[in-house]
């Protein structure tokens, strides 16, 4: 039986500072022994979106006491820990440094093994966490910065079905909320004013339905709301709701299509999926969610969807990544670069083919 590992994981890709202690007991399972996270959002509201630089000085006036907060919280010292983990990329460069820099000097000092990791890995390897999924699943990777259709063979083992061919759909959502006068971030605002709207009343397109490869694209389905907008301005109460509920509608119908063609094309070219997995920050969103729920009951599987504190960015995740690797042997050394972006498909292989 293999010994328990405890991992460190530090996330300051983008807006949120994060640490967190991860556990694997002996029974295979992993276990959360704490979660911080500090939300920059208050920062960055009055431009409406990330500001890069903004980001980067934040993450280092806190970084120190997260990582402090993390340990206390799990009980444990760095001498502690058997290893270090950090979102290596793809991410804003300035924050992606903090956090990289702040684990190597941590590795450095505890002499402990360095894990830099893909920050979509981390989101990819999620439902191994929360629900012990086996290899092969098809993931829907869904966030402000990426959204991707990838079936998830194994630890590095990453194949991409399809992807986004303009905007991300949390960056759609967020650049809605925008231009509709909501608050930052633009998905759940976007998505409490569905709740009250209704989604026939403007006719938006479903872009890519029916399309053979389950790509994306959400800058025309942006474009046609801006028009709606224009055309019944100055905009009431009603005419926002309606529009975020006709929004949300569209992106609602779009995401299942492009996911049933996906589950077509994983078929053919992997073989069963064991489970339909949506994560992400988008994944937080509960129409996509219950429209997916439907999708994998169609098809014979579950739908899994990790707990919302999970969603979004975190240390938990970047620590579980770390556990998938460090077990694996695969381990970095102090030049593991920080890297702006980082597609699944440059990652070491090494740890392909694992149950």
């Amino acid at each position: 039986m293999p010994p328990p590992l405890r991992v460190l994981g530090l996330e300051t890709t983008c807006d949120e500072t994060a640490a967190s202690v991860v556990a694997l007991g002996e029974d295979g399972r992993g276990q959360i022994l704490s979660n911080e996270v500090r939300s920059q959002h208050a920062e960055h509201a009055a431009y409406g979106g990330v500001v890069p630089e903004i980001a980067a000085r934040a993450h280092v006036e806190v970084i120190d006491g997260i990582i402090v907060r993390a340990l206390e919280r799990a009980g444990m010292t760095l001498a502690e820990l058997d290893g270090i983990a950090a979102a290596a990329g793809p991410g804003l460069i300035g924050g992606v440094l903090v956090g990289l820099t702040t684990a190597k000097a941590l590795a450095l000092v505890a002499r402990k093994p360095l894990l830099a990791i893909n920050h979509l890995e981390a989101h990819a390897l999620t439902p191994r966490l929360t629900d012990g999924v086996g290899f092969p699943y098809l993931l829907l990777l869904a966030s402000g910065g990426h959204t991707q259709l990838v079936a998830v063979r194994g630890v590095g083992d990453h194949l991409r079905l399809g992807t986004t061919v303009d905007d991300a759909l949390g960056e759609a959502f967020d650049k809605v909320a925008k231009l509709l006068g909501l608050a930052y971030p633009g998905g759940p605002e976007v998505e409490r004013e569905a709740e009250r709207g209704d989604p026939e009343r403007f006719a938006l397109p479903r872009p890519m339905l029916g399309r053979p490869r389950p790509d994306f694209s959400f800058s025309g389905l942006k474009t046609a709301l801006r028009l709606e907008a224009e055309r019944v301005a100055p905009l009431t109460r009603t005419d926002v709701a309606d529009l975020c509920a006709s929004f949300q509608a569209a992106v609602v119908d779009t995401v299942v299509d492009r996911t049933r063609v996906a589950l077509r094309a994983f078929r053919e070219s992997v073989g069963h999926p064991t489970a339909l997995v949506a994560a992400g920050g988008v994944a937080a969103n509960g129409p996509i969610r219950r429209a997916l729920a439907r999708l994998g009951a169609e098809a014979g599987l579950r739908l899994v969807v990790p707990p919302l504190a999970l969603c979004g960015d975190n240390g938990a995740i970047i620590a579980w990544a770390g556990i998938e690797r460090l077990r694996l042997g695969l381990v970095d050394d102090m030049t593991a670069p920080a890297r702006a972006r980082w597609p699944l498909a440059e990652l070491d292989r090494a740890g392909a083919a694992q149950p």
